[in-house]
C-alpha cells in the first residue's frame, strides 16, 4: 500500500491554476464552468494507480483508434495497464472528479541527450468523457509548475493526432523540427514540441 501525504502540499484544488491566461483557452474551447469540483494531486494510493491505468487504457482506445496498429491497442489490456502503474508510480499527477481519476500526468527531466537541461511532459491523458471541462490545461499547468526550474520543456505527439497537437499549441508548445520514429505494432512516428517559459 502507497502511503498517503501527511499533509495537503501534493495537493491542488484546480481553482489554483484558473489564471487568466487558461481562463481564456477554456472560455475559447467551451469549458464551461471551469474545473468544476475536479482535484490535481501527486499519485498516492492504491486506487488512484488503479484508476490511472485505466485513463491510461481508456484514453488510449480512444484516442489512438486509426492512428496506430489495431493489433497493438488490442494487446494493450488493462491488465497490462495496471501492471505498468504500479511498477513506474513516480512523477505522476492524478485529476480527480470526486473519487475518480479522470486523468493523469507524467512530468520529470528528459533524457533527450540533445536537450540538456529541460524537462518534459512525458503523459497526459482524460478520459473522453470529461473532455472540454479545463482538466487537460489543469494537469498541464502543475506538470509545468513541477518542472518550474527547467527553462525548456518537452512533449512528443504522435504525428496526426491533431487533437493533440492543438492542445500542446495553446498551452505554447512549438514544433522545432525534429522527429522520430516509434513501433506500436506498427512504425509511427513522433514529433517532438517545445516549450520556451
Amino acid at each position: 500500500m502507497h502511503r498517503k501525504a501527511k499533509n495537503r502540499r501534493n495537493t491542488w484544488c484546480i481553482s489554483r491554476f484558473s489564471n487568466e491566461a487558461v481562463r481564456k483557452i477554456c472560455r475559447q474551447d467551451g469549458c464551461g464552468d471551469l474545473f468544476s469540483a475536479s482535484l490535481i494531486k501527486q499519485m498516492e494510493s492504491d486506487e488512484e494507480i488503479k484508476g490511472k491505468a485505466y485513463v491510461h487504457w481508456k484514453s488510449w482506445q480512444d484516442a489512438y483508434s486509426g492512428l496506430i496498429d489495431r493489433d497493438y491497442l488490442d494487446k494493450l489490456t488493462i491488465e497490462k495497464c495496471t501492471e505498468m502503474a504500479f511498477r513506474w508510480p513516480d512523477n505522476l499527477l492524478v485529476a480527480k472528479e470526486k473519487d475518480t481519476v479522470v486523468g493523469f500526468a507524467g512530468y520529470g527531466a528528459c533524457n533527450d541527450g540533445t536537450l540538456p537541461g529541460t524537462g518534459e511532459v512525458f503523459a497526459i491523458y482524460v478520459l473522453k468523457e470529461y473532455y472540454g471541462k479545463g482538466i487537460g490545461y489543469a494537469l498541464m499547468r502543475a506538470a509545468l509548475e513541477k518542472l518550474s526550474e527547467y527553462k525548456k520543456i518537452a512533449v512528443w505527439v504522435l504525428e496526426g493526432n491533431h487533437r493533440a497537437i492543438k492542445f500542446y499549441e495553446k498551452c505554447g508548445f512549438r514544433f522545432d523540427g525534429t522527429k522520430k520514429q516509434i513501433k506500436l505494432g506498427t512504425v509511427n512516428t513522433e514529433i517532438r514540441m517545445i516549450l520556451i517559459k
